[in-house]
């Protein structure tokens, strides 16, 4: 942590009001990236910073702009934007616009305006065009269309020949997330003569050519952890301490629920534990997940579980990422919680069927994880991972297929009977039901006439129609609907593409809501 009376040094260099307003939110000391980084960016120098997750990256740029915009000479108008600040996600985006909402209390005379996916894009134009935006905030997909847009009465090109500063937040996820393409666009718009300051917390060969193409002479700014061996570095705060588990499996019973939606860029504050069911199928996400806690100088704490055959992760962790992990002790007297789970799962069909999405989720997580040799599919106990999720039957899915569990004894009950506690909801699925039931009635009565075809052609036509319907009514006597099942394995394949970087964020938000 920096010296507490660093912010007193740099009184006579900050205006009067960020001061103040600095002091008002309670930020008393600077965390080294921001003590290193502040005084440079604002003497007109671009900076490439890589600093740990959770060291305070967000201040860093936010205080630098606010300064940059005050000291202009001639004032922006609405439309004319001064910073604009690109992050990789919807839910980064929006905590961005939310510190420089608190800053901008203060400041009347800047306008701010946030684009990301999933809102109208038609709104945010007239929402721009309405009260304008001197610092944007958005995610790349959404950012490029505004660029692109000239039958909506708005030139979006002509409004960024003002810019001051551009921002390019967790830059190493914008390339991995496949924005390479959107971030050259954008880049293809901006002016020359800018400020740009681009914000990692890992270093990778596309950051570098990202430096070459969008930075001019940037100093550099590495941030290390105190107390780290110059060569044993490692890119978590070394307050975080992070364990690994390979015999939870062996308790007699237990649960654990976790979500892997706020792994990257959420400051959630006092978060001591960080508990990972399954490893991400990408590394680099590892970082970013146990990095929720041990933020801005607190202590914290990440657990990971593993198999016995998945102790390889381990040594890959400390090689790839310089992360040290250690191994931590058996908990005791944990509560059996699966038989209440099966009685909810029994009571609820919502409760039953997310069980059995999150099956076919975590199974399929195997199947398409990036460290396969040591995630392998093949060497999962399928039996015990259903036991785990309290499922009541095993699903329809393709890795199940031609395969036995004598160790899984599926419940004897008629799981299509599950009922929705939601009343309105389980109306609705009755309605589906009986409609179904009418148009396979239908279907069986009609007699069709198929003219110049040989009887045994017929014949042979209507088996196997017969084979199909039976098999579809198999199917429907399994635990999950299938166009659940396909409706996931579709998000699946949409989510690939966009990592592989054949979609952009816009049209993954598109295919993934069917507009």
């Amino acid at each position: 942590m920096a010296d507490p009376g660093e912010w007193e040094t740099m009184e006579n260099k900050l205006h009067p009001r960020v001061l103040q307003t600095i002091r008002e939110l309670r930020f008393t000391h600077m965390t080294p990236v921001q003590s290193a980084t502040i005084p440079l960016f604002m003497s007109n120098k671009d900076v490439a910073a890589e600093a740990v997750t959770g060291s305070g990256k967000t201040l860093a740029f936010v205080i630098p702009i606010l300064e940059i915009l005050l000291k202009r000479e001639e004032k922006l108008k609405n439309l004319q934007v001064g910073a604009l600040i690109i992050t990789p996600t919807r839910e980064l985006a929006i905590q961005i616009d939310e510190v420089i909402r608190q800053f901008l209390v203060h400041f009347p005379q800047f306008r701010q305006i946030i684009f990301i996916g999933g809102n109208n894009p038609m709104k945010d134009v007239k929402k721009f065009k309405k009260q304008g935006g001197n610092i944007v905030v958005g995610t790349p997909g959404r950012l490029e269309d505004m660029f692109r847009r000239r039958s909506d009465g708005l030139d979006f090109a002509s409004c960024v020949k003002t810019l001051e500063v551009l921002v390019l937040d967790e830059a190493d996820k914008l390339l991995e997330m496949g924005f390479e393409a959107s971030l050259n666009t954008i880049l293809g718009f901006l002016p020359k003569q800018r400020r740009t300051g681009l914000f990692s917390a890992t270093q990778t060969q596309e950051i570098e050519n990202l430096v070459r193409a969008g930075l001019r002479n940037p100093v550099r700014i590495t941030v290390k952890e105190k107390g780290v061996a110059a060569d044993r570095p490692q890119k978590t705060p070394v307050q975080l301490h992070n364990y690994y588990m390979q015999s939870f499996s062996s308790l007699h019973s237990g649960i654990l629920v976790c979500t892997d939606v706020m792994a990257r860029g959420i400051d959630i504050p006092e978060v001591d534990w960080v508990l990972q069911y399954d490893p991400p199928s990408s590394a680099s996400a590892f970082i970013h997940r146990c990095g929720r806690t041990a933020r801005i100088g607190h202590h914290g704490n990440a657990l990971v579980f593993l198999l016995p055959m998945e102790m390889a992760y381990v040594n890959f962790l400390s090689i790839n990422q310089k992360c040290p992990i250690e191994e931590i002790k058996l908990l005791k007297d944990s509560a059996d919680v699966l038989p209440k789970l099966k009685k909810l799962a029994v009571s609820d069909r919502a409760i039953f069927e997310k069980g059995m999405k999150a099956f076919v989720s975590f199974i399929q997580s195997y199947a398409k994880h990036e460290c396969s040799l040591i995630f392998r599919i093949k060497d999962l106990d399928f039996a015990a991972v259903a036991r785990g999720f309290g499922l009541l039957k095993l699903p329809t899915m393709p890795e199940l297929r031609g395969k036995s569990f004598p160790d899984f004894i599926p419940e004897n009950i008629d799981t299509n009977s599950i009922r929705y506690r939601d009343k309105n909801r389980e109306k609705q699925r009755q309605k589906i039901l009986a409609k179904q039931q009418q148009d396979r009635q239908q279907n069986e009565g009609k007699k069709k006439f198929v003219r110049n075809k040989p009887w045994s052609k017929q014949k042979t036509k209507k088996d196997k129609r017969k084979k199909q319907a039976d098999k579809r009514k198999r199917d429907e006597g399994s635990d999950m609907e299938d166009e659940n099942i396909d409706e996931l394995l579709n998000d699946t394949r949409l989510l690939k593409k966009l990592k592989r970087g054949k979609i952009n964020e816009e049209e993954f938000e598109k295919q993934l809501l069917g507009t």
